[in-house]
């Protein structure tokens, strides 16, 4: 068991070519540790049985044990359930591009991660499966939406796992579980077949994994345009996994941890992005502290938050035609996001999806200077499991004016109010990513006096995945993290 935890996925698919080990010998393995831990950290909660593998013996992953995560990531045949009660629909069609590439690499998918319902939070704590706890200390989150996925890989069950990121859904529990989590450039992971872009564009699907090494070859598996792209994106010339350990050069990178959203970032927040600074200082970079952020965040997170809740009343809306359902298998605070979306008006919508282009004007303008923008990941530490659970009050309230189609009104009493403190309070730095398009990683460096992980996060230019697979390569090889667990 061990010896197994001490391989990243490269690793082990090594192992496979080289004979010293099989895919039936490495998927015991993964089961076993599952049923070790996962009743303490209900990080898998759907098993797949049998096991769904690809060409083990011909792609880069052979024989490697993969989850999926619950939430827009599934095969043809088993049905959906997006972390919602609400779901009982006929089984899947058509399996997506991005999980078919993965099987196609000889990835051995044996369960389903944990995940909000309908990903719609930074934590994962749906009513269907339960929380999802932090292998570092089970009374915390792990993170959301990709909550499952980070806890599975820190406690060990697998060395890299599917993720999604729509608001910074791979980067928040990255950093709550102390791995290392890559946001892909608009676009350059297929999301299709059902939807051309999904989330209007600003989500996209990835991994979580211990080393920057398995991120960057599942990168090379999962990039490149379909059929039913909207447009094709540019992929870099060169495999991304030969970015891993090149040098970056002498970079601008500017810090920032101001932000309108939370004016007071917890200390230990303050501190990771600082010590990476100084780090990226000590390898020959030049860092400028900035005092105020380089876009209107306050505005951004409004126009993020508008869109985001239109979506939730759209999948909302689909769930209930595909389960022919009323409102009894929703969670409360998903029926007032979406309840928030009908009330958004049509002119309100366009004007939010418009802005976005004037965020990212004001970031394209930034990178002409700097080649990074550094902040923390998340503004606190990861908060306890139950953190953001409204008081009895607050539920009597949102539930007479949901049910009395009062969605008009909720703009107007504290239940929105907590809804977004508790939303983007504690991720304030990450949706500048998605509603641009821009990529970004959160990289594991600091560990808080209480012995939980809280990340840095560095945001590039369009299409400068390869420059951050080499500076995160750079970051990990002088401050490695792989080999710190959580000790469970």
């Amino acid at each position: 068991m061990d010896d197994y935890a001490s391989h990243d996925a490269v690793g082990l698919a090594e192992l496979v070519r080289a004979g010293e080990t099989t895919p039936a010998e490495l998927l015991a393995a993964a089961r076993r540790r599952r049923d070790e831990v996962n009743p303490r950290l209900n990080a898998t909660v759907v098993d797949v049985d049998p096991p769904l593998t690809g060409e083990v013996a011909d792609g880069p992953f052979a024989g490697v044990p993969f989850l999926l995560k619950d939430a827009g990531q599934h095969v043809a045949g088993p049905p959906r359930r997006d972390g919602s009660r609400s779901l009982a629909p006929p089984p899947r069609a058509e399996t997506p591009p991005v999980v078919r590439r993965g099987l196609d690499s000889g990835l051995v998918v044996f369960g389903r991660t944990n995940t909000p319902e309908f990903a719609a939070k930074g934590i994962t704590e749906p009513a269907l499966f339960g929380p999802a706890r932090n292998p570092w200390n089970t009374d915390h989150s792990p993170g959301g939406s990709s909550g499952g996925s980070a806890a599975a890989v820190a406690a060990g069950i697998v060395p890299c796992a599917a993720a999604s990121d729509g608001g910074g859904s791979i980067r928040i529990p990255a950093s709550a579980c102390g791995l290392f989590g890559l946001k892909a450039s608009r676009g350059l992971v297929p999301a299709g077949p059902m939807v051309a872009e999904s989330l209007g564009g600003t989500s996209t699907h990835g991994v979580i994994s211990r080393s920057v090494r398995d991120t960057a070859a599942m990168l090379d598996v999962l990039v490149g345009p379909t059929p039913e792209e909207p447009y094709p994106v540019q992929r870099s010339e060169t495999a991304y996994a030969d970015e891993v350990g090149r040098d970056p050069g002498r970079l601008r990178i500017a810090l920032c941890t101001a932000s309108s959203i939370n004016s007071s970032p917890h200390p230990e927040a303050l501190t990771a992005a600082r010590n990476t600074a100084d780090l990226l200082a000590e390898l020959g970079h030049e860092v400028v502290e900035l005092d105020s952020a380089p876009f209107d965040d306050g505005a951004l997170s409004r126009e993020f938050l508008t869109t985001w809740f239109v979506y939730v009343a759209h999948q909302v809306d689909l769930a209930r035609q595909l389960s022919g359902s009323g409102d009894a298998g929703f969670e409360d605070d998903t029926l007032v996001m979406a309840a928030l979306g009908r009330a958004t008006k049509p002119v309100e919508l366009v004007a939010a999806i418009e802005n976005r282009h004037q965020h990212t004007r004001r970031l394209v303008a930034f990178h002409e200077d700097h080649d990074l923008l550094l902040t923390p990941t998340t503004a606190t530490p990861p908060p306890r499991v139950g953190a953001f659970d409204q008081s009895a009050a607050l539920q009597r309230v949102q539930s007479v004016l949901v049910r009395a189609k009062g969605a008009g009104l909720l703009r107007f009493t504290p239940v929105v109010e907590q809804m977004i403190s508790g939303n983007l309070g504690w991720v304030p730095y990450t949706q500048l990513a998605n509603i641009t398009g821009r990529p970004a990683m959160s990289v594991p460096l600091h560990w808080t006096a209480d012995g939980l992980p809280i990340g840095s996060q560095l945001v590039g230019a369009l299409g400068s995945e390869a420059l951050l697979l080499r500076v995160a390569a750079q970051l990990e090889q002088a401050r490695p993290w792989a080999g710190r667990r959580p000790a469970l």
